[in-house]
């Protein structure tokens, strides 16, 4: 009996983080768009565009040292742009995340590593079949330092020839993070059973664990 409880004691454990899990960030909202948490103490932000960012939040949040992930726009003009104002390109804006981490845990270089592991940065204007300047690929640089890490992998890259053509990744300036509406946040782990999720954000998400599998979190570990 006592076996059995103990026994039923962790399949409920585990149901509820399932559960937490799927359920995601629990990001604050207002008007419909997700607000930007705090940064706390001890916390640094980066900004990456490469593709849909569906599946760039998730493969952000799953990294050791990442504690927030929110998805959003930026690298355009338009203030307060909407979903829909992006998708039509004349904003200037690509769908893109807001990564709040513990440079302690990770540091900026290989988070920067990570996030050319989790699309193609070869690829103009669009990831895959989604095309279009709005899923183009940005490193966003808030300091010569980060811009000089970000140069200095994009040149190892090239020169290793891990990708060829050779890496189109937009080198940008951080301005303006715009968070996207609430229902675009943790759309990945929300939304599953979807065909888009299962045979396009899926790929990236797994490929990303099996180049980087020491950075990524027990729980995502296969």
């Amino acid at each position: 009996m006592r076996n059995f409880k103990v026994n039923g004691l962790v399949f409920i454990i585990f149901l509820l983080g399932l559960v937490a899990c799927r359920d995601g960030q629990h990001l604050e909202s207002d008007g419909g768009f997700a607000v930007l948490p705090q940064l706390k103490k001890g916390q640094a932000v980066a900004n990456f565009s490469g593709g849909c960012f569906w599946a760039l939040q998730e493969c952000m949040i799953e990294l050791k040292g990442v504690d927030k992930v929110v998805s959003g726009y930026a690298g355009g003009e338009k203030v307060n742009p909407t979903y829909e104002e992006v998708t039509s390109r004349r904003t200037g804006h690509a769908e893109s995340v807001q990564v709040y981490y513990d440079p302690s845990v990770i540091s900026f270089e290989k988070l920067a590593y990570a996030f050319f592991y989790a699309h193609d940065p070869t690829q103009i204007d669009g990831q895959g079949p989604d095309l279009g300047s709005d899923y183009r690929s940005i490193a966003f640089f808030r300091t010569k330092l980060e811009h000089y890490v970000l140069d200095s992998l994009i040149s190892q890259l090239n020169e290793k020839n891990k990708y060829s053509p050779p890496v189109a990744t937009e080198l940008v300036l951080f301005s303006k993070f715009y968070p996207a509406e609430s229902y675009q946040q943790d759309y990945y782990k929300k939304n599953t059973w979807e065909p888009y999720i299962d045979n396009v954000s899926k790929p990236k998400v797994l490929k990303l664990r099996k180049a980087v599998p020491d950075m990524i979190k027990s729980e995502y570990s296969n």
